[in-house]
């Protein structure tokens, strides 16, 4: 197989199926990756409160600090995947994931010592965080370069199940491996999935960069800023959603809090897979602003739930609303940029993704230490309306620079 492949002009030649298949054949990086984020996801905060005996603010840095990785490596994954290749950065970032699991392992070996396992579940968050990056904006730049630019929609939402496919997979999985061995165990398996992430990607071809004009970084974050805005806003559902769901659980003496987070996984898949293909039907902003609506009816649910079921519906709506917010922020942002800065536009577009989650573990759990874990669910909902009103001011400034049609 030559080392390079080239894919057919904007995917214009490509059949429905094999779009797909080369589609998720790349984001499948994504996947293992998410798999490995998702294993610790719901075990570390109650581990880092109750085994090691840290605080509630602690246990959401434990989470957060992964974002704030995955924001500062972020610049550095789209210009890499820009100038270098994609599948280079896809390779990095999950020798990355592997490290991750090496300083979990190494966490559990210093469990006695309090300070030296939580310093060790830190490293491997950074690990992870600068993994979930370069895969994230490698694999998505990747199969965009493989099937086309008028297919990126179809790329983010396929990157999007990927992402939150693996979350709700791991979660419930590192539960029972973590219950059923150890920590160690979760350390043993997110080191195996970044080897065997790393030998596929190796072996995987590579895809010819793409030329043309760039922009400078700093450019293109200011030509992305209010979208990464909104997005960065709708984002805090999940980030509160994830970091403290299980505490929220235990303060209320419910079980499950697991499938709360697989409830908010398969409800997204299943949006992205049903509804994906609105946003080219009726535009990003609109399909944004209908999405951030149902994400804030779900957060509101979460703060009034009576029992565990009400819970889990809330964290289900959650997910339907989220779902789309990305690819149709995203769609309208990367075609703000030429060609050459695309992966450069998503990594941008990502990085308010990063700073919204690592931002909102603290924060968070600031709220919760004075007004109790359900408001975090009331403040996430006023976060995701006020992104609901600056996608509503896009849609109205991007209606408006639409010029006329003569004889209009």
């Amino acid at each position: 197989m030559s080392p390079t492949s080239q894919a057919a002009p904007d995917g214009a030649q490509i059949g429905a199926f094999t779009l797909t298949l080369r589609i998720v054949s790349i984001a499948f990086f994504t996947f293992i990756c998410y798999l490995a984020i998702g294993l610790p996801l719901a075990v570390l905060p109650g581990y880092v409160h109750g085994q090691l005996g840290y605080g509630s603010v602690l246990a959401g840095l434990a989470i957060s600090v992964q974002y704030a990785a995955t924001l500062l490596s972020r610049s550095h994954a789209g210009r890499m995947a820009d100038t270098v290749g994609p599948k280079q950065t896809v390779v990095i970032g999950m020798a990355a994931c592997a490290a991750s699991g090496v300083f979990l392992l190494l966490a559990y070996a210093f469990e006695r010592s309090a300070w030296l396992s939580l310093a060790a579940i830190i490293a491997s968050r950074l690990a992870l965080g600068f993994g979930e990056s370069w895969v994230g904006t490698g694999s998505a730049t990747w199969a965009i370069a493989r099937v086309g630019p008028l297919h990126t929609a179809r790329v983010i939402s396929w990157n999007g199940i990927c992402t939150y496919g693996g979350l709700a997979l791991g979660a419930p999985l590192g539960v029972y491996l973590e219950k059923e061995w150890s920590m160690g165990a979760l350390g043993g398996a997110v080191l195996l999935l970044g080897l065997a992430g790393l030998g596929m990607a190796v072996s995987r071809a590579a895809v010819a960069i793409v030329g043309g004009h760039r922009m400078a970084f700093k450019s293109v974050v200011l030509r992305v800023f209010p979208h990464g805005m909104a997005l960065g806003l709708g984002s805090v559902g999940f980030g509160t959603l994830a970091a403290f769901v299980a505490l929220y659980y235990a303060s209320s003496s419910w079980d499950g809090a697991a499938h709360a987070l697989s409830a908010f996984g398969c409800a997204f898949i299943g949006v992205r897979l049903l509804f994906a293909g609105t946003i080219a039907r009726f535009g990003g902003f609109r399909v944004a602003q209908v999405s951030f609506l149902v994400e804030a009816a779900g957060l509101l649910l979460l703060w009034l739930a009576p029992n565990p079921g009400a819970a889990l519906l809330g964290a289900a709506l959650t997910g339907c609303g989220f779902a789309l917010v990305f690819p149709a922020i995203g769609v309208e942002a990367v075609a703000r940029v030429p060609a050459g800065s695309r992966g450069a536009a998503l990594g941008a577009y990502s990085a308010f993704l990063d700073l919204a989650l690592g931002v909102t573990g603290p924060i968070a759990g600031y709220i919760s230490s004075g007004f109790g874990y359900p408001a975090i669910f009331l403040a996430a909902a006023m976060s995701v309306l006020t992104g609901f009103l600056i996608a509503f001011g896009l849609q109205r400034h991007a209606v408006r620079a639409v010029p006329a049609a003569p004889g209009a």
